[in-house]
């Protein structure tokens, strides 16, 4: 029996914040990107690594050490958490099975219950899967939850489905340079929506 994503079921998984029913979800890469993934070892034995810039250096980390992306959006969710104080999760948070709910589906339905969804893209995140699944969610909910929907990215970061998500679904686009004005953008959206809510330009949520 598959399980039934609803608010309730993502408030009671995720604990509570001063505002627990104002849900924030983030999506973006769990794991940084590592050129091993496209390079065959042939062509990484051509490239000394050691006369690379050092942002580049960064690409070819060990497999081992691949999960930066997801401490930074572990340091974001408990940015949000504690200020505002919004109930911002992660998909891992609620740890429903994809055997019961394919990942794609778990993402539109976690949208679908959020006060706020943001995909969050950083220039070493390991971007692919984020990019389809955020098609997705875009697909499935622009037109219900549009204003509720941004995507941030690092300056660095260049992409096709950014550009066209910002013309297809008038997708809200924010950019920035360092975790602080990451979190300083999301607190900003977070606001923006919860004042709306109040104001009435948006529906309140149960």
């Amino acid at each position: 029996m598959s399980t039934a994503i609803t608010r309730d079921l993502i408030t009671d998984r995720v604990g509570a914040v001063t505002y627990d029913r104002f849900l924030f979800y983030l999506m973006g890469p769990y794991k940084s990107f590592n050129l091993n993934y496209v390079l065959s070892e042939e062509e990484r034995r051509d490239i000394e690594v050691a006369d690379l810039p050092g942002p580049l250096r960064k690409l070819f980390r060990n497999r081992e050490d691949i999960d930066a992306a997801q401490a930074l959006l572990r340091r974001v969710q408990g940015a949000l958490r504690s200020d505002p104080g919004v109930n911002a999760f992660l998909a891992l948070d609620i740890d429903v099975d994809t055997d019961d709910v394919d990942a794609v589906t778990q993402s539109i339905e976690y949208a679908r219950c959020s006060n706020a969804t943001a995909f969050v893209l950083p220039f070493l995140g390991h971007n692919f899967g984020v990019g389809e699944e955020a098609g997705s969610v875009l697909e499935a909910l622009s037109e219900s939850h549009g204003e509720r929907l941004v995507f941030v990215h690092e300056d660095d970061v260049t992409s096709a489905m950014i550009r066209s998500a910002s013309v297809r679904w008038d997708l809200r686009i924010e950019t920035y340079e360092t975790e602080a004005e990451l979190v300083d953008r999301l607190r900003l959206f977070a606001a923006e929506i919860m004042h709306r809510e109040r104001r009435g330009d948006l529906d309140r949520l149960g």
